[in-house]
C-alpha cells in the first residue's frame, strides 16, 4: 500500500489482514469478494476453537504482492455483510505493534466520523499500517481513535499537523499513543469528581455554588437513579483544585446530609475498583475468622439458626450462626456457626462431626472460601489419581505376559458401572464348557445359558464340565462329515465309564448362583439400615447401583469415571446426594472441573521438553 508523503514499504509476503467482519462472513464469501482483484491463494477465517464461531477476522493469502496491494487500496472500508472492514497487511511480528512506534492516539472526534474518514484525513502524511475508530457495543463512535503509521517520520509529521485542528466543527487533539501501563506515572491526575448524598432538594446551580469554594467549576451534571436517590458531577479545570474538592467535601455534613465526594470513573473501571475492594475485605474476613467459623452439612428442613446455636452452644461462646436458605425461604441443607476462640471450634468440630440430628449425621469442618475449596479437592484428588495412575503402570508393567503384551486388569468404572458385579468387580470368566458333538444325546433344552450371572465372592469353583473331546479316529464317519449320527440306543448311565469308552460323562450341572445381597430394587430409596446389614464392599455396589443412573442421565460418556470418583466419599455423604439433586449435581460439576484439569496437565507433561 503506498501513501502520498511516506514512500512506498515494500512488504515480500501478499498476506491481508480483514478485520471487523461480521460473524456470519465465510471463507466462500471472503473469496468471491477478493477474488475480483486478483488469483486468491488461501483464506482463512479465525474461529474459537471450541464453540467454531467467528472471531471478526480472517487472513486473505494472495500469490503476488501486487494483487495484495491492489486490494488493500481499492477494498479497505468496504462494506461485507452490512460491516464496514479494515484491511491492513498481516504482521506475524506483534513486536512493531507493541512498541507503539509510529502510532498516534487522537481524540475529540465527532460521531459521524468513521474509519474512512480517519484514514483519507492522515493518509496525506504516510503510510498507514492500521487506523481504527473506537466504537461502543452499539457500533457508535466512543471519540478517539488511532492511526498506526508505518515510519515514526510521518507521526511526528502528523501531530504537528493535524493536533489542534478543527474537523466536523470539532477541535481534535492528536499526540503520541501511550501504552496504559505506562500512563500511571505518579499520583492520578483528575479533573471531574463523582458527589454523592447530596439533599434531594439541590439543583445545578446550588451543587455548583457548594463545589466553587475549591476553585472555578466549568460543568456541572446532576442524574437521578429513580426515585432513591441522586448523584452528580463537578468538572473542574485545574486537576488541583478537583483534588482539594475530594479532600475538602468527602464526609462532609451539608443541609443535613453527609456528602459522598470521589474522583469519578468510567463504569469498567468502577466495577475493577469495586471487585477488588471486596475481594480485600473477604480476604480480611477469612484471615479474621480463621479456625473459629464451622461449616455444618446435611442439616434437616427443620434445622433454624436458633436450634442449630442451642446445639453449639454447650461447646463455647458463639459469635454468629447463620442456616442458609434460598430464595424461597427453604433451608439449603448447610450452614455456619462462628465461636469466639479456636480451642472451642475444635472441641464442637470433633465431636459434632458425624453426630445424628434429627435423623441425620452431621459433617462439621472448618469453613472455606469457595475458591480455596475447590483447589483444594482438585489437588487431594490429583495426587490421588496420580497414585492410582503409578500404580496402574507398575501393575501393566509386571502384568506382561508372553509375546510382550500386556495383561492389563480392566477399570470397571472406565467401562462403566456395572450393577451386576459392583464396584471394582469385573465380568466373571465362566467356566469353559466343552460344547457336545452332535448327536451325542445332549440336546438344547439341557445346555447352560450362554451367560449367567454371577455375584462378587459366589463364584462357583473352576472344574472342567462337559464333554471330552473324542479323537478324531474315535469320531463316527458321519459326525466327522458334519452329517447327523443314527441315535445310538440308551445306555446305562450307572454302567462303569471303562465299559463304554465312547460314551461321554454326563455333565455336572453348574451351581446356581445365590442372591446378590444388594438392596433390592435399586428404584427403592436406601436407608441406613439397608447398609448396615452388608459388608463395606457390599454397601459401595448398593450405592453405585442407584447413583449411576443419575450421572449417566447427566453425563452419559463420563458416568462410570465420574460414580468411581464420587464412590471414594463417605457413605453419610453418598446418601445425601441421592437425596439431594441440587447437592449431587454440584458434585457432579466439581468433578467434570477436576477431570478438565487432570486432562490439561496430562495434556502438557506429554509435551516435549525444550533444549
Amino acid at each position: 500500500m503506498s501513501g502520498s508523503g511516506g514512500g512506498v514499504q515494500q512488504h515480500s509476503s501478499a498476506s491481508l489482514y480483514v478485520g471487523d467482519l461480521a460473524t456470519d462472513v465465510t471463507e466462500a464469501l471472503l473469496f468471491e469478494i477478493f477474488n475480483a482483484v486478483g488469483p486468491v491463494a488461501s483464506i482463512r477465517v479465525c474461529r474459537d476453537a471450541v464453540s467454531r464461531r467467528s472471531l471478526g477476522y480472517a487472513y486473505v493469502n494472495f500469490h503476488n504482492v501486487g494483487d495484495a496491494e491492489r486490494a488493500l487500496d481499492t477494498m479497505n472500508f468496504i462494506s461485507i455483510r452490512g460491516k464496514p472492514c479494515r484491511i491492513m497487511w498481516s504482521q506475524r511480528d506483534p513486536a512493531l505493534r507493541k512498541s507503539g512506534v509510529g502510532n498516534v492516539f487522537v481524540k475529540n472526534l465527532d460521531k459521524t466520523i468513521d474509519h474512512k474518514t480517519l484514514y483519507d484525513t492522515f493518509s496525506m502524511f504516510g503510510n498507514i499500517l492500521s487506523c481504527k475508530v473506537a466504537m461502543d457495543e452499539k457500533g457508535e463512535s466512543r471519540g478517539y481513535g488511532f492511526v498506526h503509521y508505518a515510519l515514526p517520520d510521518a507521526a511526528e509529521k502528523a501531530i504537528e499537523k493535524v493536533d489542534g485542528m478543527v474537523i466536523a466543527e470539532k477541535k481534535v487533539t492528536v499526540a503520541q499513543f501511550i501504552p496504559k501501563e505506562q500512563r500511571q506515572v505518579g499520583p492520578r491526575r483528575f479533573t471531574n469528581v463523582y458527589v454523592q448524598g447530596f439533599s434531594p432538594a439541590w439543583t445545578q446551580d446550588k451543587l455548583k455554588a457548594v463545589f466553587e469554594e475549591c476553585g472555578p467549576v466549568d460543568s456541572v451534571h446532576i442524574s437521578e437513579d429513580g426515585e432513591k436517590r441522586k448523584f452528580g458531577f463537578c468538572n473542574f479545570p485545574d486537576p488541583d483544585h478537583a483534588a482539594r474538592a475530594v479532600d475538602t467535601f468527602n464526609g462532609r455534613d451539608c443541609d443535613g446530609h453527609t456528602l459522598y465526594v470521589a474522583r469519578a470513573m468510567k463504569k469498567a473501571e468502577r466495577a475493577q475498583y469495586l471487585k477488588e475492594k471486596y475481594e480485600k475485605i473477604k480476604a480480611e474476613r477469612s484471615k479474621q475468622f480463621a479456625g473459629v467459623n464451622l461449616y455444618v452439612k446435611f442439616l434437616d428442613d427443620s434445622i433454624d439458626d436458633e436450634r442449630l446455636r442451642a446445639e453449639f452452644a454447650k461447646f463455647g461462646e458463639i459469635t454468629s450462626v447463620k442456616v442458609m436458605r434460598d430464595a424461597n425461604g427453604r433451608s439449603r441443607g448447610f450452614g455456619f456457626v462462628c465461636f469466639k476462640t479456636q480451642e472451642e471450634s475444635t472441641r464442637a468440630m470433633a465431636e459434632m462431626n458425624k453426630y445424628t440430628l434429627e435423623k441425620k449425621p452431621l459433617y462439621v469442618a472448618l469453613a472455606q472460601r469457595k475458591d480455596q475449596r475447590v483447589l483444594a479437592l482438585q489437588k487431594e484428588n490429583m495426587h490421588k489419581w496420580r497414585d492410582n495412575g503409578k500404580r496402574n503402570q507398575a501393575v501393566r508393567g509386571r502384568g506382561r505376559g508372553m509375546g510382550g503384551r500386556p495383561q492389563m486388569k480392566p477399570n470397571v468404572y472406565q467401562q462403566g458401572f456395572n450393577p451386576m458385579y459392583g464396584r471394582g468387580f469385573t465380568q466373571p470368566q465362566m467356566p469353559y464348557v466343552q460344547p457336545p458333538m452332535r448327536g451325542s444325546g445332549w440336546g438344547m433344552q439341557n445346555r447352560p445359558p450362554a451367560h449367567t450371572p454371577m455375584i462378587p465372592g459366589n463364584f462357583p469353583p473352576r472344574q472342567q464340565v462337559g464333554y471330552p473331546m473324542p479323537a478324531m479316529n474315535q469320531m463316527p464317519m458321519a459326525a466327522q462329515r458334519g452329517q447327523r449320527a443314527p441315535q445310538q440306543p440308551q445306555r446305562n448311565v450307572n454302567a462303569p465309564p471303562q465299559a463304554a469308552p465312547q460314551q461321554a460323562r454326563q455333565p455336572v450341572p453348574a451351581r446356581p448362583p445365590r442372591a446378590a445381597p444388594t438392596g433390592g430394587d435399586i428404584n427403592t430409596p436406601l436407608t441406613s439400615e439397608m447398609l448396615s446389614s452388608a459388608n463395606p464392599s457390599q454397601q459401595k455396589q448398593m450405592i453405585g447401583e442407584r447413583i449411576f443412573p443419575k450421572i449417566q442421565h447427566r453425563e452419559p460418556k463420563l458416568a462410570g469415571k465420574i460414580t468411581g470418583m464420587l464412590l471414594e466419599m463417605d457413605n453419610t455423604e453418598l446418601l445425601h446426594l441421592l437425596e439431594d439433586e441440587s447437592a449431587l449435581m454440584a458434585k457432579i460439576n466439581e468433578a467434570l472441573a477436576v477431570l478438565n484439569t487432570h486432562a490439561t496437565t496430562e495434556a502438557e507433561s506429554l509435551k516435549p521438553g525444550m533444549e
